[in-house]
């Protein structure tokens, strides 16, 4: 019986006798073709020896570089000085340097995008004696790399594209600002939230119904984007069109309510809507909300208080369940119509919220400007510049 301790397999004999008879055969087969370019230099940079495959790479012969080019002439200018002020310092100090991106210029002056790694030998007493490097053809690499760059480019141009269009759409949701009113001193803000590269569902609207018959909105569309653009501009345009048939804001809004449930989109709204009509020289407001934050009346006096009938979300329910409140506005009185991007500005876990909003009201109740401006900037102020969500906000006084 044969021990299987000492039985050696017939193939792996045979392949010993084939690598070993091909070393023999050709011992510089490996330095030669291998799959990357190989030179020699001096500590100084001249070329001492160089392989087949460096040869193809750059289209030198071996005669043109051995002993009458330095390493660094092959480069690009930009590369040169890179050898210069990096690459030979750092193989100085370190004794190694790897994988640096430089061009070779081949002997017909195309650049050769390649990938360098060197090493640094020294004698027993630590002088240099010879720099290995090996080079490696970067070409798909570097292709891959501007390909990258390409699609960073047009990403960062989408983008931009982007942001135009909705800077653009949300200025068509915007009014640039209020109409001039006879009696009325009318003033809005408007906000996005973050650094307002998207479009958010906030909007308000000021338009004529008659002589001394105007209407204000103001509205919350759920979520953002496009779809919600839709929405919005679904919304305003119903509100002025229902508007000149209605002569109640609850009868507008329950409009809006059944174009919204006949819509496809499954989004909601929240809108406070408020008729302005002048009778001599007094003013009455009369006032609707379908689930939005209520209208604040400010009296010359310092009396703020929330006036609107209020009513459930638009686009949800068939019947919206609104009502209207008549309020009559004397001299000096100011209305303050807002969205939840006001009493839900963060700071922290606090919230800039309605007691700070009625508590800011009196003081800056001078004109519709000073009240829009103001609430605006404090709750900017209140939550450090960063809005986590659009603020739209609408002033009027009785001067």
């Amino acid at each position: 019986m044969t021990d299987s301790r000492y039985n050696t397999s017939k193939t792996d004999v045979a392949l010993d006798g084939f690598y070993t008879a091909l070393l023999d055969d050709d011992p510089s087969a490996l330095y030669e073709r291998a799959p990357c370019g190989y030179l020699s230099t001096t500590p100084d940079g001249s070329i001492v020896k160089v392989n087949q495959t460096f040869c193809a790479l750059t289209g030198y012969a071996k005669g043109e570089l051995v002993g009458k080019r330095r390493f660094a002439e092959l480069l690009t200018v930009g590369g040169q000085m890179y050898h210069e002020t990096h690459f030979a310092p750092m193989l100085q100090m370190e004794g190694q340097v790897r994988a640096i991106a430089l061009e070779v210029v081949r002997v017909d002056g195309e650049r050769l995008p390649v990938l360098v790694n060197a090493v640094l030998e020294r004698d027993d007493a630590g002088n240099p004696v010879i720099v290995r490097t090996a080079v490696f053809d970067a070409t798909d690499r570097r292709e891959y790399e501007r390909e990258l760059l390409r699609a960073k480019q047009r990403a960062e141009e989408s983008e931009a594209r982007a942001r135009a269009l909705v800077h653009t759409l949300q200025q068509t949701l915007i009014p640039p600002e209020p109409p001039d009113i006879p009696g009325l001193d009318v003033a809005a803000a408007f906000r996005p939230a973050g650094v307002g590269d998207e479009i958010g569902g906030d909007f308000y609207d000021v338009f004529q119904i008659g002589t001394g018959d105007w209407a204000v909105a103001i509205g919350d569309v759920c979520g953002k984007g496009v779809e919600a653009a839709v929405i919005t501009a679904l919304a305003r345009h119903t509100i002025r069109a229902a508007a000149v048939h209605s002569s109640r804001p609850s009868e507008i809004l329950a409009i809006v309510n059944e174009v919204l449930l006949r819509h496809e989109s499954e989004r909601f709204c929240t809108i406070a809507l408020m008729r302005l009509r002048q009778t001599g020289g007094d003013w009455t407001a009369t006032v609707s909300s379908a689930g939005h934050p209520l209208p604040l009346v400010c009296t010359e006096t310092g009396e703020v208080r929330e006036i609107g009938g209020f009513g459930a979300l638009l686009g949800v329910l068939p019947q919206a369940g609104l009502t209207d409140d008549d309020v009559s506005l004397r001299r000096g009185d100011s209305l303050f119509l807002f969205t939840d991007g006001v009493l839900e500005a963060r700071a922290g876990s606090d919230f800039f919220g309605e007691e700070r909003l009625k508590a800011a009201l009196p003081g800056l109740a001078t004109s519709a400007s000073a009240m829009a401006d103001g609430i605006l900037d404090g709750t900017l102020r209140f939550q450090s510049g960063v809005t986590s969500d659009d603020i739209a906000l609408v002033a009027v006084r009785i001067p």
